[in-house]
This record gives structure tokens, sequence and C-alpha cells, in this order.
């Protein structure tokens, strides 16, 4: 592969990256250090306090614009390539503030200011969008960003008189128009490479060119990047460097969600974001599930099949997935296989995937007859944080018995795993005749104590989750013990 220069646009004219650029750089860093355009802040360089939010602009499935907020601190410059960058610089002019911005100013949104930038570019991107001004969608836009001194009322009062204000639709329909021309001048006559001696990064855009990018470099040294959303970290936290790096966010091959016959066909680098609806009409409690995994900036870079072939025990997209029944392809120049989901963790980040392999795509089948499906995740934030343990119940029921059961949970062992002698148990009971299945789960785990919860807390909540499950199954409904004005429920 001869190099091509990453390049993306930004205010309009293409940014062509130097050469001796890092390939480990992030996007933040490279704007601050390189650019020298400090709008944008770092904070926590981990993805969680959204300073850093900066908005990713490229053309969607209608021939228009789609707007993502990301965390640039945890995301790298060529993952760039070829798309269109707007930060907190960037909107507005030297005369008049962008609508956002001037609601900041009105509602006093801001304090120290640290945070502003990236509740700004939050608060832009929900607006370009076309998204709802009500309290609970604005909220959702926000949950990854983080303010210590303001307080979020007065914020979340710009974000609603910011969108009633608008911007004018005829400046941002040329200005969209615009960018899509652009963003045509991007396309590349050859593959990108970005390499130099402090290693490589790739970009294939179809299967001969990862498969010439994967013959290439050393497994033993090399990393496959989705979105980057736990990547990122291994670079910002560990300092560790790869060798190479291949990103697979440009293969199209690789993006979108199919319905089948049998259910849903979702290529690995699909976003959560793109995922989410689609699987929340498969069942409400998939989306309740994505919508609390990350937060808006994570979900849009951040992709199943990343979630998957990372292969974390506490990766909440896996135990939902399991206990639904979903099967994993993987692909490599050889051809490709299949398994049931369960079966690519092996131990500990360690999985079935072969050194020439990839994760092509996830098969989510559609519900059973008579089945019930329940996913609960407990943490100690209900926006953007990590499971201590999540449990997913998938039963099939006949004649009031329970006739089939998978139950998954992640946090509870060094991967995602099936409780299968507590399925064993429950199987031939209704269910009255749970707490047999709730013993046998002391017998399919034994968690770990960690920073997040103790190995005994992992234990008693899990059973309680399968109790709580089997409670609700034979109420037929939901059972809350408050509402959600946190009033006693009766």
């Amino acid at each position: 592969m001869r190099a091509e220069p990453i390049r993306f646009l930004s205010r309009g004219e293409i940014v062509e990256v130097d050469a001796a650029v890092a390939p480990t750089t992030t996007l933040l860093d490279y704007l601050r250090v390189t650019l020298r355009r400090t709008g944008s802040k770092e904070g926590c360089a981990e993805g969680d306090c959204g300073a850093c939010t900066m908005v990713v602009a490229q053309p969607d499935a209608k021939g228009g614009v789609q707007y993502s907020a990301v965390n640039g601190c945890i995301q790298l410059v060529g993952q760039m390539d070829g798309k269109a960058l707007i930060t907190v610089e960037d909107i507005g002019s030297e005369t008049a503030l962008h609508p956002v911005q001037q609601a900041m100013v009105d509602c006093h949104g801001s304090q120290c200011g640290f945070c502003t930038p990236g509740f700004v570019m939050s608060l832009f991107a929900h607006q370009r969008n076309g998204e709802p001004a009500d309290t609970d969608a604005l909220c959702d836009s926000l949950a990854g960003n983080l303010c210590r001194c303001t307080g979020y009322r007065p914020i979340l009062q710009a974000g609603q008189q910011a969108l009633a204000s608008g911007e004018d639709a005829g400046a941002v329909a040329d200005w969209e128009a615009d960018l899509l021309v652009k963003l045509k001048g991007l396309d590349r006559k050859a593959p990108l490479k970005h390499a130099n001696a402090a290693g490589a990064f790739y970009a294939p855009r179809d299967y001969a060119e990862l498969w010439a990018a994967l013959a290439e470099t050393d497994p033993a040294d090399r990393w496959l990047l989705a979105g980057g959303t736990d990547v990122g970290l291994w670079i910002t936290k560990q300092h560790r460097k790869p060798a190479a790096i291949i990103h697979l966010g440009q293969l199209t091959a690789l993006h979108g969600v199919r319905s089948t016959a049998d259910g849903l066909s979702i290529g690995a680098m699909t976003s959560f974001t793109d995922a989410l609806p689609a699987l929340a009409a498969l069942h409400p409690d998939l989306g309740l599930l994505l919508r609390r995994l990350g937060s808006r900036q994570v979900r849009n870079a951040g992709t199943l099949g990343g979630n998957i072939a990372n292969g974390s025990p506490i990766g909440d997209s896996m135990p939902a997935l399991i206990a639904w029944g979903a099967t994993l392809t993987l692909l490599s120049a050889r051809g490709e296989r299949s398994m049931p989901l369960e079966d690519f963790f092996i131990a500990y980040r360690k999985t079935a995937l072969a050194p020439d392999e990839i994760v092509a795509r996830v098969d989510v089948p559609i519900a059973a007859p008579n089945s019930r499906f329940a996913v609960y995740k407990l943490s100690k934030r209900f926006d953007q944080d990590i499971s201590a343990v999540l449990g997913a119940f998938n039963v099939s029921v006949k004649d009031g018995r329970v006739a089939e059961a998978r139950l998954a949970f992640g946090g509870m062992a060094g991967i995602p795993q099936r409780a299968a002698k507590a399925e064993a148990a429950l199987v031939g009971q209704d269910w009255d005749g749970v707490e047999p299945a709730v013993a046998a789960l002391a017998e399919d785990f034994s968690p770990l104590d960690d920073m997040r919860a103790s190995a005994a807390y992992r234990l008693l909540a899990a059973q309680n989750l399968l109790r709580k499950f089997a409670a609700e199954a034979k109420a037929g409904k939901p059972i809350r013990l408050f509402d959600g004005a946190g009033e006693a429920a009766e």
C-alpha cells in the first residue's frame, strides 16, 4: 500500500494531516497542540466529562447531513478521514454568537466556563438534527456533559431557548449543500495508510484493502479499531502504542441494519445510535438498555461489533443479545463462519476471533412465541455508568411452566456468560418455583470484588434480579417500588 494522507474538512477547508503526526494522536490533541485551536477542552481524557465534545458532520441516508457529537479526547485523528469537523470555534461569527451560544449567555449557563464548549456543541448537534425541545430529550443529549459549578437548570433553559429561536433555515441549507460538495472532494483514489516511525494507521474501504492491511501487519502488534470508545483509553490512560492500527469504520459493508425474514442483521460497525431504533422495535428493554449505554457521544462513536470484539465482561450489549439468542458472523479472506454469540467468549479478554478475522455482523432473531424477555442494569448512576451487574432473561412458557430459559449476566464472571445450572433448574417450574434456580446461580458464578461492587453484592443482586423477573412474569407487568415522582407505588 502506498501512503495517503489523512484529510478532513474544517471551516470549509481541507485539513491535511502532516505525515509526521503519530497514528495514536487523538483528535483533541491534534486540534489543541498541532493546530492551536484550544476552544475544545480536555477534562478527563476518557470520554466521560464531555468538555472536549465536538461534532462530526457527514452525509446521511436521505441526502442530507447527519451531525454526531463525539468525544475528541478518545477519537483518533485518523478516524476523521473523509469527514467534516465542527468545533465550538467554528459556529457563530466575530459579530454574532450562534443561537446556542447566545442562549448560554442569556440564561447564565456558564460560570468557570471549562465545560461550556462541550455543552454548546452537544446542544448544537441536538438543534441541527431537529431533535425535540422537551426536557427528557435535552437531558439525553447532555447526559455526557458534566458541569461542576453552574448547575443544569440554566443549561437546560439555554437549550430550550436556543431550540425555540432556531437558526436561519436557508443559511443552514446553503451551508449543508456546500459541505456535501466539498466532502465529495475528499474521496480517495488509493487506500489510506498514514505511516511514520511511530507506527501506521490504515483505513481500508473494502475487503480487498482490509486483507492487504492484515497481511502487511503483525497480529501481535496491531489493533483493529472500531469506534474507539474503549481503545481510545488504551492510548490516553495506558499510554500504549501499537505498531499498526487498522480502522474498520470506512468499510461500508459493515454498516447498517437490515430486516430479514428471521429478524435483524446488524453490521458490526453500526453505531449504537443507529442500532438503537431497530433493537428497541424488537423489544423495549433492548432500547432502554442501549439508551443507558454510555452517553450520546459514546453511542454516536461506539459500535456493536466493537463492544463484542473487545470481550469485556461488563460490555452491556452482550448479555442481552446472548439471552435473546443472537448469532455472530466472523469474516476473513478464507471465508466466513457463524456461531452463537455466547460461544465467542472464551476467557477474560480472550475470544474465538482468529488473527486474520474480523467481527462482521450480528444476527438477532425474532422473539419466540410465548416468550418473556427483560434486561436489568445495576450501576451507581443511571446515565453513563458501567454496570456492576447486568442480568438478561429470556424464558418461553408452555401451559404455565417454563419450557426453555436463557439467562445471561455481565459482571459476574470474566466473560459475559449464561447461567447454565440456573437455566436447568428453572425449566419445568412455574413462577412460584424460582428459588431452586436462584440458588443455582451460586454454582454458575463466583464473582470478583472490585471497585464497582463486592462479590457478595454481585451474587445477591443477580439472585434478586431473577426473583424480580419471576415476580414480574407472574404479575404480567413491571413491578416498581417507586413511581417517577419518587412516591411509593401501590
